[in-house]
């Protein structure tokens, strides 16, 4: 591929980069003019960092078809997870919450199970009905989610304050403990649990040509795509940011609205793939998507962040609000009672996409 092509077909990345430059030298200005200037230019910023992450999430892609499953759902999974404690940890910098990092986790794992696994399965149920998946994979998912949530989010409620280092960093060899275990069976000899196979399609006359070339790209470009996007939205995310916090401040909004969109921002390409999955019949890639997101999220920021709590001697509210515990809890039963059967239906689908309308009124309340 020649550099003119590459820089075309990059052309969201330049744009995105061109804008970084943009905000850093107007950032300044923008702050003086008040709290509506920087809340239009913040999310301006997200629209861009959205779009940026999407041409990540499509070089990810890109690398999941050429290694297959469990894999590729692996490369996509922890694109998303690299862009969301990036963004994460740099909003933490920029913001004295200190719930940030337990509300981020809460709304990710609420958008990946109830948002992208409830949409896909509510649309590929209406257009195809039944669609199958390995049950193994969801079991495992479920499980290991559950796990993460409980020790990280939920029993550091009775941790004594004045012993919280102790657990802290029994949490970050826990977490590792478990992804360690975990990754070991996903590309090891249990790989089967996260794929399933689906009945060949016939190919379309004269696309040959054109699928091997698709093949062909190199990989090496995908990698450095990817790593060259991360950086720039890790760009970006630091002015939209601060701007995002003149804008918010005093102004009434829900203390979680920043939590949901760093969430929202590392989920949008998950959407979208997600959805054509679904759409294309390929539940099995949904559920690797939606589950295997929902837990690297949990069990990759937790030891990330808790490592910073340690080096900087400043804990973060890791114990979940009780609404917040409620409402995981009924996520997690509904999602062990729906994905224990290897088909889902549009019926289900509803169910998840009612809880995440139910996480959004909530998050509107200030709950």
């Amino acid at each position: 591929m020649g550099l003119l092509s590459l820089l075309k077909q990059e052309r969201s990345l330049i744009v995105a980069l061109a804008s970084g430059f943009v905000a850093y030298s107007v950032e300044h200005s923008v702050l003086e003019a008040g709290k509506t200037a920087s809340l239009i230019a913040a999310a301006v910023l997200i629209g861009i960092i959205i779009l940026a992450s999407t041409r990540v999430a499509h070089h990810a892609e890109m690398l999941a078809h050429k290694v297959g499953d469990p894999y590729g759902t692996m490369i996509l999974t922890l694109s998303a997870v690299a862009v969301e404690v990036l963004i994460l940890a740099i909003m933490m910098g920029n913001t004295s919450s200190p719930t940030l990092v337990r509300d981020t986790i809460y709304a990710a794992v609420m958008l990946d199970i109830n948002g992208i696994l409830g949409l896909a399965a509510l649309l590929g149920g209406l257009r195809h009905g039944e669609q199958p998946y390995n049950d193994d994979s969801s079991r495992t998912y479920s499980v290991m989610i559950l796990t993460a949530m409980g020790i990280s989010m939920i029993v550091p409620e009775f941790i004594p304050g004045d012993r919280w280092h102790y657990y802290s960093a029994f949490t970050i060899c826990a977490m590792i403990a478990l992804y360690a275990v975990f990754l070991k069976m996903q590309v090891g000899p249990h790989s089967y649990f996260f794929s399933y196979s689906y009945p060949r399609a016939k190919p379309a006359t004269g696309t040959g040509t054109q699928q091997e070339d698709t093949k062909q790209e190199s990989a090496a470009i995908s990698i450095g795509v990817i790593l060259a996007g991360v950086l720039i939205i890790g760009f970006l995310a630091e002015f939209m940011s601060a701007l995002m916090n003149a804008g918010l401040e005093g102004s009434g909004a829900p203390l979680t609205l920043m939590a949901v969109v760093v969430a929202a921002i590392s989920a949008a390409p998950e959407i979208l793939t997600a959805l054509r999955a679904a759409l294309r019949n390929r539940m099995q890639s949904v559920v690797n998507i939606a589950m295997g997101a929902s837990l690297s999220t949990v069990i990759l920021t937790v030891p990330v962040m808790e490592s910073i709590a340690l080096y900087s001697g400043q804990p973060f509210v890791m114990a979940m609000t009780p609404v917040q515990t409620v409402m995981v809890a009924i996520t997690l039963v509904v999602a062990a009672i729906n994905l224990n059967d290897g088909q889902t239906n549009a019926i289900e689908g509803m169910t998840h996409f009612v809880l995440f309308a139910t996480f959004v009124m909530l998050t509107a309340l200030g709950l």
